[in-house]
């Protein structure tokens, strides 16, 4: 151990600083003591540099163990800077050819390196453990240490080999280094890493500077976030998508608008990676659309705002991404759109994973979908998430504390719920619960014989929704919990067996409704100019007449939405609109054309850049092949199979080439899985409506079919009447 003034020294000499932040000091000294340390402490609260100093002070080399490539990078790059040889600290990971390694190795073993980081992958391999096993350790420091836990929101299952293979290569002192964990992550991490004994230093999770807000996700998203980051010019920003594909797009269409912005992604090669990076760090680009699935690692404290273009897997997840943002202690706005189909999609995903696996991945996306949804305090729900209580009732620094929602008296709800609970003898999930008080009959609460209870349908005069308000504020409040260990299973405190039989006063207020796939923000549609949408609605009608078809068949809602706003008069121009492509644009493009023209002369309309928010022709590189493949007629869940696509996103494929005016006859398939019957009246359906929304077609055609054949039918429709 070093006494304070030694410490300082230090930490003065190596970077720069005259004192320490939080517990670092405490931490560094327990880990110079040689005992094992447990950190969790929230991104930008300093956790690198309670490794790093202790590695620098101590003799041998200390192994920091990262799961991230790039971040590894970015962290040698910055401890060379507090030394004048760069042989201080080194990576040692995939991305080395033989000559570097040899070149690192060499640096160890001559005891110049201070800080080696390995990926858990390297770590593992034979030739490395051999090698490291010649080496004086002073510890070892695992960072991102939740990688470790099933529960964790980026599991890996090679951070569950760390504690073998460090027995084997030679035992020295463990810091376990993490942004995000719950009671059980901290528990799982422990355990795996055979530290049970370890010193524990916890740090509040509350980050005050960042701004938290929930957006519905609209048909819109894109559009609002180009104007979102033209209102925030020359601020460095990070959006998260959950596909390389919607990365690619996004980031298509940000460029487009004259956006500095580049992709970011697991599938792209290690040098684009790298200099994408650096760039960023940089300030060369403003913009990186990342996926959400891969961690950036990059440690830039400037960035002003990160959005979520798809909600994450996870609330460590979310927390974990969010925290890149005011690491400086600046501005950090955190935006995230949400749509409850994303919650599904997402469960969706999660089929055909083990049983326990499926289980604790819906409990962790019931916890993101209630922070989504709440119209409590967003901080006090992500703090309480992580067992953190948050006293405040108005951060006023989220959208929910900023414009709050009247509060309405659920005194008798809360005695209400509570009484289900202890009656079903706390041995349920919360959806159990809200189906036993609405007096729904599923076929669990009919195997409980819940039905026959007395509190059975006892709240059957609220929605679900109202009761979600009510378990999740109870929760917030310390009338029940969630026992983790068995996935999310209610209990009663002793708080709340004491309100049932006396009574508190007790108030919530009602959730966010997010209970739509596209939602309209508040005032109607956010167009630039209504009454020229007006017009072309008016059009469309009088063209969908002539040619006896539905209007949407001519165009979409979203593609008159996008002309009102960004005035094409040229059949190229028009062809740049989302859902207009050669075939339609050829077609019915000229009229619509002439009347935007008229329109803007008529009123002096100038059509400035900054005014027309640019999409991007749909250039998909797959869609050559399936226009190829269709025609000759291949099976189309082979076709999507060979293209390395789930079925449901092939679909979106398949919509997207028709709907922007392309034919694609899959009569052939349709005859293979549907009857003639059926094909009709689902055709029937489209040709009488007005919509062609997939969910009022489910609705109306009470189930009968699978979403998957009506979205089959619907394409062919469109296809044979509008192209």
């Amino acid at each position: 151990m070093k006494n304070h003034k030694e410490l300082t020294e230090y930490l003065k000499h190596y970077f720069g600083f005259d004192t320490f932040k939080g517990d670092q000091e405490a931490i560094i000294n327990n880990l110079l003591a040689g005992h094992d340390t447990f950190v969790l402490m929230p991104t930008g609260g300093g956790k690198s540099l309670c490794y790093q100093l202790p590695a620098l002070i101590m003799e041998g080399t200390a192994i920091v163990i990262s799961p991230l490539i790039a971040l590894m990078k970015n962290q040698v790059d910055a401890i060379r800077q507090v030394s004048a040889d760069d042989a201080i600290a080194h990576f040692m990971n995939s991305s080395l050819n033989r000559a570097a390694l040899d070149q690192v190795k060499s640096d160890v073993l001559a005891g110049r390196t201070k800080l080696l980081y390995v990926a858990p992958e390297s770590l593992t391999k034979e030739e490395n453990a051999d090698f490291l096993r010649q080496v004086k350790i002073s510890f070892y420091a695992v960072d991102e240490a939740h990688c470790i836990s099933e529960w964790g929101h980026d599991f890996r299952p090679e951070y569950r080999r760390i504690r073998p293979v460090v027995n084997e290569i030679g035992v020295a002192p463990v810091i376990a280094l993490t942004a995000t964990a719950t009671d059980k992550v901290r528990d799982d991490i422990k355990k795996n890493l055979g530290m049970p004994n370890a010193t524990e230093f916890c740090s509040s999770f509350n980050r005050p500077n960042l701004y938290y807000e929930v957006r519905p996700k609209t048909k819109d998203v894109d559009k609002d976030i180009v104007r979102f980051i033209k209102q925030n010019p020359g601020k460095s920003g990070i959006i998260y998508c959950l596909s390389r594909r919607k990365v690619e797009e996004l980031a298509e269409i940000l460029r487009a608008n004259d956006i500095n912005a580049r992709a970011y992604h697991a599938g792209m090669d290690t040098p684009t990676r790298t200099q994408t990076q650096d760039d960023f760090v940089m300030d060369e680009i403003n913009v990186i659309v990342a996926t959400i699935a891969f961690g950036m690692g990059i440690d830039k404290p400037d960035v002003r705002y990160v959005i979520h273009y798809d909600i994450p897997k996870s609330l460590e997840g979310y927390y974990q991404e969010t925290g890149r943002a005011g690491r400086d202690g600046g501005e950090g706005k955190c935006i995230t759109f949400f749509t409850t189909r994303d919650i599904r999609k997402l469960e969706k995903f999660m089929e055909g994973k083990p049983v326990a696996e499926q289980d604790i991945g819906r409990q962790l996306l019931q916890e993101t979908a209630a922070y989504a949804e709440t119209s409590v305090c967003r901080r006090r729900v992500l703090l309480h998430y992580f067992g953190e209580e948050y006293k405040p009732d108005n951060c006023q620094n989220c959208d929910n504390c900023l414009h709050p929602k009247q509060r309405i008296d659920a005194s008798k709800d809360l005695v209400t719920m509570l009484i289900v609970v202890r009656d079903t003898k706390q041995n349920f999930k919360a959806p159990h619960i809200i189906n036993v008080l609405t007096g729904n009959p599923t076929e669990e609460v009919l195997a409980h014989g819940h039905d026959d209870l007395d509190c059975y349908a006892s709240g059957d005069d609220k929605d679900a929704r109202h009761w979600n308000a009510v378990i999740r504020q109870a929760l917030l409040s310390g009338y029940i919990y969630k026992e983790v260990e068995n996935y999310g299973l209610i209990k009663l405190t002793p708080e709340g067996l004491k309100a049932i039989k006396s009574p508190k006063t007790f108030y919530i207020t009602e959730d966010n409704d997010f209970d739509t796939d596209f939602v309209e923000p508040e005032g109607g549609t956010s167009v630039l100019d209504p009454e020229l949408l007006a017009q072309l609605k008016d059009l469309r009608k009088r063209v969908a007449r002539e040619k006896n078809i539905p209007p949407y068949v001519v165009f979409q809602d979203p593609s008159l939405e996008a002309m009102a706003t960004m005035y094409p008069i040229t059949i190229d121009e028009l062809k740049n609109i989302q859902g207009v492509g050669e075939g339609k644009a050829r077609r019915y493009g000229e009229e619509f054309c002439r009347l935007i023209a008229r329109h803007c002369e008529y009123y002096g309309i100038d059509r400035p850049e900054d005014l027309r928010v640019r999409t991007v022709v749909n250039k998909s590189k797959n869609k050559v092949r399936i226009i190829q493949s269709v025609d000759r007629k291949v099976d189309l869940e082979v076709l999507a199979q060979s293209l390395g696509m789930e079925f449901e996103d092939f679909l979106d494929e398949l919509d997207a080439i028709v709907d922007s005016g392309t034919k694609l006859d899959i009569s052939y398939y349709l005859n293979d899985i549907m009857d003639p019957d059926q094909i009709e009246e689902i055709y029937e359906y489209f040709r009488e409506s007005e919509s062609d929304d997939i969910d009022d077609a489910l609705d109306e055609l009470e189930d009968e079919y699978t979403e998957d054949q009506i979205r089959l039918v619907r394409i062919q429709f469109i296809s044979e009447l509008g192209n």
